[in-house]
């Protein structure tokens, strides 16, 4: 009896460690998860409510934000100088994340996420990646996709031909 009880006691005394390890690693990645929702809430909250700067603030200096047109492919400082005038008349975009998955590079530094945003355009899809920078999330690249239904896909592409076909061109 006593052997096992040692054996226990032995075996809890090298167990306890891995178990407050892992323990530690979800609770590290939940508070992670936590802060990253936060920065693209924030996106969300600081377009709706047209506040440049913090808007702004969230993107790396070295980031990108791919917007709905094929067009649509900004630097920083250039969807900024884009945006700008929306800000300035208060006639910015208002979403609202409807569904969102969150997922880490092994290392901690990196993080991209995918969602479902209702937006004016109605339903869109966001993703992108974030760089933990300086201990702060800040977003690298940032895409909106308008989302199609399958059953409409015919009808909408042949909208978007005569468009897309002239934009194609253009880039021969």
């Amino acid at each position: 009896m006593k052997k096992i009880l040692s054996l226990f006691v032995l075996s809890l005394f090298l167990l306890t460690p891995f178990a407050v390890f892992a323990q530690k690693k979800g609770f590290y990645e939940n508070v992670q998860k936590k802060n990253v929702a936060k920065v693209l809430d924030d996106l969300n909250t600081f377009a709706a409510y047209a506040d440049f700067k913090n808007y702004f603030d969230l993107f790396a200096q070295e980031s990108q934000y791919i917007g709905t047109d094929a067009t649509e492919v900004w630097t920083k400082q250039a969807f900024s100088e884009w945006a700008k005038p929306f800000f300035d008349k208060k006639t910015t975009w208002h979403f609202k994340s409807l569904q969102r998955n969150i997922f880490f590079s092994k290392d901690g530094n990196y993080a991209w996420f995918d969602e479902i945003l209702d937006t004016q355009m109605k339903i869109c899809r966001g993703s992108g990646v974030l760089e933990k920078i300086g201990g702060k999330w800040k977003i690298k690249q940032y895409v909106l996709s308008v989302t199609v239904p399958n059953e409409v896909i015919d009808e909408v592409t042949k909208i978007k031909a005569p468009i897309e076909d002239a934009f194609i061109q253009k880039l021969k």
